[in-house]
């Protein structure tokens, strides 16, 4: 998650989640389609089907190669045999060879452009390649097949907000919540499109649904809090990042509670998470801006007379700009009492 953020503003984009099978469940429901009746089909039809099915035994028990050598022995067979690319796709996939594995789906997905599995396992592999586009295409394609299914809707949100169209991912991630609503990674994926169209109230909703349904990880803590910042509402962003610095603590977090704090012109307590941020991450920038800030509160409220405090904000200001160097606001306050 990028750090890269200006003081008071909260975290950008929430972690997006990949929806995808772990296994080989690509062809592990056998779908034959458009098979003929078993009197009718030619000898080579059932010897190449006999190898794929026996592939996906071995594939089960995991024994890769055998499984792998027995698909393309089908593929040799009967060069059309779309279960036994899919077959190939999963062990690539399951290997961690997706360029090998993206290739296959592709064969099946052009072989059989009707069949489910292969239009999604191809967009699947595509999206892990960060071929966003070409992915998006592929699960447009799998869902004109099965409109209902939740990964396919779940994983078109994710590719669409990733290429920042957060309003065409919007109707997908809704749906699969509606399909799923008991499912935690289509409450957080929507609450992180909501997130990206500023409609925050709704995204801390999804946020808290899925808290029901998920043990709290430090992302989901974070981009809650993010909402809740946005919406002003900085007690309950103060309550948020509590809870998460209790069992997860870093930078950023400090950085938001010292924000929160900020907000509630709790000074004090917010120059003391500032600096525990830089405990942490001495190059944090936004926790650079708030020690910065909160020391020239200090000075402007002794009457300009703190003069140590000013020379600390002045040299904390000067660092995070040099850590990164568009911050318009930062380099205002420099010209005003640098």
């Amino acid at each position: 998650m990028n750090q890269s953020r200006r003081f008071g503003v909260a975290l950008g984009f929430a972690a997006v989640l990949l929806s995808g099978p772990a296994g080989l469940t690509g062809c592990e429901a056998l779908r034959w389609s458009h098979r003929p009746a078993r009197g009718d089909r030619p000898i080579r039809d059932e010897q190449a089907e006999f190898a794929a099915a026996k592939g996906l035994a071995l594939a089960k028990t995991g024994d890769y190669s055998a499984a792998l050598a027995q698909f393309e022995r089908a593929i040799a067979i009967n060069p059309r045999l779309t279960i036994a690319y899919i077959g190939v796709g999963d062990i690539h996939r399951q290997q961690g060879d997706y360029d090998a594995a993206e290739r296959s789906y592709s064969e099946a997905a052009s072989l059989e452009p009707r069949n489910f599995d292969a239009q999604y396992l191809h967009g699947v592999t595509l999206h892990v390649l960060k071929r966003l586009g070409e992915a998006v295409r592929a699960y447009l394609r799998a869902l004109t097949i099965r409109p209902n299914n939740v990964d396919a809707n779940l994983n078109l949100a994710t590719a669409y907000l990733q290429l920042h169209e957060a309003g065409q991912a919007l109707p997908y991630a809704r749906h699969a919540v509606q399909r799923s609503p008991d499912r935690a990674q289509a409450r957080v994926n929507l609450a992180a499109v909501y997130r990206a169209l500023d409609r925050h109230a709704e995204a801390v909703a999804e946020y808290q649904q899925a808290a029901e349904l998920m043990d709290l990880t430090p992302e989901l803590l974070l981009n809650m809090a993010d909402s809740l910042g946005k919406l002003r509402r900085y007690a309950e962003m103060q309550t948020t990042l509590d809870e998460l610095i209790k069992t997860s603590p870093s930078a950023i977090a400090w950085e938001r509670l010292g924000s929160a704090l900020f907000r509630q012109k709790r000074y004090d307590e917010a120059l003391e998470a500032f600096n525990h941020s830089l405990e942490m991450d001495k190059d944090h920038y936004p926790a650079l801006n708030g020690v910065g800030v909160c020391l020239l509160n200090r000075y402007v409220w002794s009457d300009k007379t703190d003069q140590q405090s000013l020379r600390r904000a002045i040299q904390v200001l000067r660092r995070s700009l040099q850590i990164h160097h568009n911050q318009p606001r930062i380099v205002e306050l420099l010209t005003r009492y640098g």
